[in-house]
């Protein structure tokens, strides 16, 4: 099988629901227009389906650690949680592994685990959930950890939303803020997800200035794109750019469908659905 990948995916079982894994409510479901029918979470063998569907061949599911644990509203999803479903569909699933940067230490072994024990090819990292910035110093050895695994690292850019309503975190993640780390880790593949809205235009400018630097179009649905970020998939940035949904925020299948409306030249779509994310993540 030779299909899409699709590089953002939570995982969203009625397992994650009951355990208070996803790190919002009911009124950020609301706000993103969730089918009441999949609030309580949707099965992994469903969302396979979806997935066939969509033609997505590939799913990279996130071992999300999203704040200090001491603080309200913190989560995490263990990686092993993540571990078991790769290692049950290796063919269609692969893990990233999230960063705490309050861990220390002890968060650096767990990278290392997750990259050389459980087979994980990437990083993940939430900026606001810790409310640090993404060049801020706490950052810097699992920069450096990433580069010695060579895995690249994504992180959510731009503003982010009201996840839980008594829980409000700062927008801290400007897409500008990449230029310092791709300068001093020019050999770290850093991707930043959620496209940098509103800044989508300082992303591409981050992603056309370094080698080193890609944009993930999820979170928002693709019939959205910008005309500036189209025009720059469709050119001189159809090497940089790489497809995700941000599941369960956008379905797969509509994904899917709306890239495909936009009438990519083939080879640039071809490149943003699937060729990109097996050079950046050594598929």
């Amino acid at each position: 099988m030779t299909g899409h990948i699709d590089i953002v995916v939570n995982l969203f079982t009625p397992e994650e629901v009951n355990n208070g894994q996803t790190g919002f409510d009911g009124n950020f479901t609301s706000q993103v227009r969730m089918p009441e029918a999949m609030k309580s979470g949707v099965s992994i063998e469903a969302y396979l389906r979806k997935m066939d569907r969509a033609g997505v061949e590939r799913s990279l599911l996130i071992a999300v650690r999203a704040g200090d644990l001491r603080m309200k509203g913190s989560f995490e999803i263990p990686y092993q949680q993540v571990a078991k479903w790769c290692d049950r569909y290796p063919d269609r699933f692969s893990g990233l592994a999230g960063v705490d940067p309050y861990r220390g230490m002890q968060g650096l072994r767990d990278l290392e685990q997750a990259v050389r024990e459980y087979g994980f090819i990437g990083a993940h990292l939430y900026p606001h959930w810790f409310r640090l910035a993404p060049d801020a110093a706490l950052y810097y050895p699992y920069y450096a950890k990433c580069c010695e695994l060579d895995v690249p690292v994504m992180m959510q850019v731009g503003q982010n939303l009201i996840y839980q309503k008594e829980v409000r975190l700062p927008s801290v993640a400007r897409p500008i803020l990449l230029d310092q780390i791709a300068i001093d880790f020019p050999e770290l593949k850093l991707i930043g997800i959620h496209i940098g809205v509103p800044w989508t235009d300082e992303m591409i400018a981050m992603a056309w200035k370094h080698a080193n630097v890609f944009i993930g179009i999820d979170a928002y649905a693709p019939k959205y794109l910008s005309p500036s970020l189209k025009h720059y998939m469709n050119s001189y940035g159809s090497d940089k750019v790489l497809f995700g949904t941000d599941w369960p925020v956008i379905d797969p299948e509509r994904a899917v469908a709306e890239m495909v409306a936009h009438q990519f030249k083939p080879d640039a779509l071809a490149k943003i659905m699937r060729g990109n994310a097996v050079k950046v993540f050594k598929l």
